[in-house]
């Protein structure tokens, strides 16, 4: 028998708990939990005139961006709308069924003024791994470091070539990236990180690198640089730079002297793939901060033509000069100069030479030097980090660290396929450095959420 057609019927009063609609093991109760913005008003209050119409709250902002990033909703006309209608989203942004939802543009109104000029984003990652610490998910013995790229919001119909003619004055007047892209052309991790120009200039994003590292079709990108902790993959710190090697190890640097300086946090190891096992970076490392580099080293002396490689030269430490397998010695200088030449040229390698005499005498000139009248050695002046840094790759507690650096891979891939941040929405520095903080931060919410639950209470009988 088929039911009667439901009626509408409108009562006079309702009764309407958001706290009983909310699911226990919703998301937004797990990660509710560990958002505390009781200091926001104090560290915002500079910023806002005393004088005026009230403004839109900002813990409210700050609580809407949080659910954006930590379920992927990229748009923030989107987000509005989401808000506006979930009830669990409504809870968590502490909005009642009356509760108005701000205007999408506010967002960029507070982002590009107060919350970028007081750092609040950064403030704001700084608080969950404080967080993080004081629920013992940090460790502080070993951490791990690596970079991503992340697409910027540019492409190639409109940007130029190094070689061409730019007015970036002229565009500043109008575009905040471009404005942003000149503001950094000193710093380290930005326009100072190479003097090589790349092939191409996007007009709208200037500071997004060209890059075809992906091995597939070049595009516009930033790098996202974290620094974990080994124990639970917690993101201790977070940077953005131009995406190329040279800022990237820059910014591995700034991370682990920040995370330092912010958390009193210094780790004995450090793991990292080639591209931070340079000579500089290695006996930074090791000299200036005492961290064990796990980190493969970066070394293009090995040969392919069949001839002898460095490795199969002996260096004697006492005697500073290398033997080889014919059993004559290479030192750091044979030849007399007319003017003399300094033992360490502008790279910091100093060359070891055999002699004449002895490589024409050898039976194995043929597989050494046969194109050279002697053999010459190559050594940098850090080559002391590197010996380290290759004898650690021997011990168990290497193969261990190469292990557990795959969790800082798994973050990245966590943060392109669910929290969808493959591409920037935003541009310029600023823009990156805004998206990747909050990115952190939420993965550093959902890290609390599963790692500390919220077991219910049981009451004595």
């Amino acid at each position: 028998m088929m039911g009667e057609r439901q009626v509408v019927q409108e009562a006079l009063f309702y009764e309407f708990s958001l706290e009983r609609h909310v699911p226990p093991g919703h998301w937004v109760r797990a990660i509710d939990r560990f958002v505390d913005l009781s200091e926001i008003r104090a560290h915002l209050r500079p910023f806002y005139s005393e004088m005026g119409r009230p403004s839109i709250d900002p813990e409210l902002m700050i609580r809407m961006l949080l659910i954006g990033y930590c379920f992927g909703i990229r748009s923030e006309r989107r987000l509005c709308e989401e808000v506006h209608l979930n009830l669990a989203y409504r809870w968590f942004c502490r909005l009642g069924l009356e509760g108005a939802v701000p205007d999408h543009s506010t967002f960029s109104k507070n982002r590009h003024g107060r919350f970028r000029e007081s750092d609040l984003l950064r403030e704001l990652f700084e608080a969950t791994v404080r967080r993080c610490i004081a629920e013992g998910l940090v460790g502080g013995e070993g951490f791990a470091v690596d970079a991503s790229l992340i697409k910027a919001d540019a492409n190639k119909q409109r940007s130029a070539e190094a070689s061409d003619p730019v007015d970036w004055n002229d565009l500043a007047r109008t575009r905040r990236s471009v404005r942003e892209y000149l503001d950094t052309l000193d710093e380290a991790a930005w326009g100072a990180a190479s003097e090589a120009k790349p092939k191409f200039v996007s007009r709208s994003d200037p500071a997004a690198q060209w890059t075809g590292a992906l091995k597939g079709h070049a595009f516009f990108a930033y790098a996202t640089n974290y620094l974990i902790d080994l124990d639970h993959a917690v993101i201790v710190d977070v940077e953005a730079s131009r995406a190329i090697r040279q800022a990237e190890v820059g910014s591995a640097r700034t991370m682990l002297d920040r995370t330092q300086e912010r958390f009193g946090l210094w780790p004995a190891r450090l793991a990292a793939d080639s591209a931070y096992g340079s000579a500089e970076n290695l006996a930074w490392l090791v000299h200036e901060r005492g961290i064990e580099p796990h980190i493969p080293v970066f070394d293009k002396s090995q040969r392919s033509d069949g001839t002898f490689s460095r490795a199969d030269f002996t260096y004697d430490h006492t005697r500073d000069l290398y033997t080889c397998p014919g059993g004559k010695e290479l030192r750091p200088r044979q030849k007399a100069y007319r003017t003399e030449r300094p033992l360490v040229d502008g790279e910091g390698m100093m060359r070891y030479r055999a002699s004449k005499f002895d490589c024409d005498a050898c039976s194995l000139k043929p597989q050494c030097s046969p194109n050279m009248p002697a053999r010459k050695i190559l050594r940098s002046i850090h080559e002391g980090a590197r010996d380290m840094a290759r004898d650690i790759a021997e011990t168990d507690a290497y193969v261990t660290s190469r292990r557990e650096r795959k969790k800082v891979e798994m973050l990245f891939a966590h943060l392109k396929r669910i929290l969808r941040l493959d591409r920037l929405r935003l541009r310029g520095p600023n823009g990156a450095r805004d998206e990747f903080h909050l990115a952190a931060a939420a993965q550093n919410l959902r890290k609390l959420a599963k790692l500390r639950p919220n077991r219910p209470q049981i009451s004595a009988a």
